[in-house]
């Protein structure tokens, strides 16, 4: 049973957490990708409202228009490691027209926050900015140093975003040793009456590849044997119908020896004879949060090759959605190479690393308590994402990355889907669990 505190977090703050959503939902921060993107307002919005919580953040810039944010809580203990804590302000493209509101109206209705960002992720820079507040409100100072930013182009390369941070202003982060943000602790209902919240303690590696077939250009109704468009096709085909093994890295073992124990199912997930298969179809609809991060993979996305139907074209391209386990890139490019042949030639488009956490850490078990604090109901469980977030950019200042941004969801609310979905919306009270939850992790991290 977890530890009891009395409530720390006041009504203006669970006024402000659904204020601050609305408000950035309302400032579009598009990312089309290539550049096309303006977070400079959303970062100004941000910045005052940290100012008037008396901190010092600074606006920084790669690009003009694509604004982060940083700023420092200074902790009790000046001996202790920093914690650093991140949202992103770029949203993903949304059209209006497939929407039951407008994606960037915020429009507040029957307890719901609508629009573009509201589980992804401007709830969670709302519930940052909230319990921030509150601190100051009360005079409160965590133990470590807190360094809070929020990153713009997260929703592409990140390359005006955390990875200009990184590799330009590296001093900001001085002392930070883990790090929180996106897509963990939140509620999934099994449909079975168990409310499991999945913390996140690893990433898939990111490969996003492009294939490219050269042959001899043509004639349209003349035998060719070297034809582009045939050997991309082939290429493409042959990975996406490839059957990635089972590799299954600590935090995925970690999720399913809890699952399984959490269901009842008597097994050894560290056996050689494991059926991983097997298992997973045990744990039901439970099953979705590991089943997409036991293995590599590789999905075909886009084609392109050609000008005119009676034209054989010299060359062909495809791209692919290619991600990668901690520890599996090297069999990743080693069989790209087998798949693609000696006709085909690949590049990564854009890689990133593979992350992966502990899950035995003082951290970690603080996430937990914060959780079952206020959701006693509930089951934690680590688990390893299946795309990637700004933690891997962090990673490169050695800050070890969790996704934790809570939020209790109702049975039917169905948080994956509304990810880049339409009617993307959060519910008042999951704000209000959020940032309940966020400041008891913070104040006792």
């Amino acid at each position: 049973m977890a530890e009891r505190h009395l409530p720390t977090i006041d009504e203006k703050a669970l006024d402000e957490v659904v204020t601050f959503t609305s408000e950035l939902i309302r400032i579009d921060t598009t990312n089309h990708g290539g550049g096309d993107c303006k977070e400079r307002p959303a970062a100004e919005y941000a910045a005052a409202l940290l100012s008037e919580a008396g901190l010092e953040p600074t606006i920084l810039e790669r690009t003009p228009g694509r604004g982060n944010v940083v700023a420092r809580i200074a902790g009790t203990d000046p001996g202790a490691d920093a914690l650093l804590v991140h949202g992103h302000l770029d949203v993903v493209p949304a059209q209006a027209a497939d929407w039951s509101v407008h994606p960037f109206s915020g429009e507040v209705r029957d307890g719901v926050v609508w629009g573009r960002g509201a589980v992804d992720m401007k709830n969670m820079d709302a519930m940052i900015l909230a319990t921030v507040r509150q601190w100051a409100r009360v005079g409160f100072r965590p133990r470590r140093d807190i360094v809070i930013a929020f990153t713009a182009d997260e929703e592409a390369s990140a390359e005006d975003g955390a990875g200009f941070l990184t590799d330009q202003h590296a001093d900001l982060f001085e002392g930070c040793t883990e790090g929180i943000s996106e897509s963990g602790a939140y509620t999934f209902h099994d449909g079975a009456g168990r409310q499991i919240y999945p913390i996140g303690a690893g990433e898939r590696g990111t490969g996003w590849l492009k294939l490219t077939a050269r042959g001899r250009a043509g004639h349209g109704s003349k035998v060719n044997p070297a034809n582009a468009v045939t050997r991309l096709a082939a290429a493409v085909t042959r990975i996406g119908e490839h059957a990635w093994p089972i590799r299954l890295t600590p935090t995925v073992r970690a999720a399913l020896s809890e699952l399984a124990a959490l269901y009842g199912i008597d097994t050894d997930v560290h056996a050689a004879d494991l059926d991983v298969d097997a298992l997973l179809t045990r744990l039901g609809p439970a099953a979705k949060l590991v089943e997409a991060t036991v293995r590599n993979s590789t999905n075909p996305s886009m084609l392109s090759a050609g000008y005119k139907v009676n034209v054989i074209p010299g060359e062909a391209s495809a791209h692919i959605d290619g991600r990668f386990l901690p520890g599996a890139e090297d069999e990743f490019r080693a069989v790209l190479d087998a798949l693609t042949g000696p006709d085909v030639d690949w590049e990564f488009a854009h890689r990133e690393v593979a992350l992966q956490a502990p899950v035995d850490s003082p951290a970690f078990a603080k996430m937990r308590a914060a959780v079952q604090e206020f959701a006693p109901e509930g089951h934690t469980v680590p688990y390893c994402m299946s795309g990637g977030t700004d933690a891997k950019q962090f990673s490169r200042l050695g800050v070890t990355g969790y996704g934790f941004a809570p939020l209790k969801l109702p049975e039917g609310f169905d948080y994956q889907a509304l990810f880049h979905g339409v009617d993307e919306r959060v519910p008042v009270e999951a704000l209000h669990f959020g940032v309940r939850v966020l400041d008891r992790f913070l104040r006792s991290a």
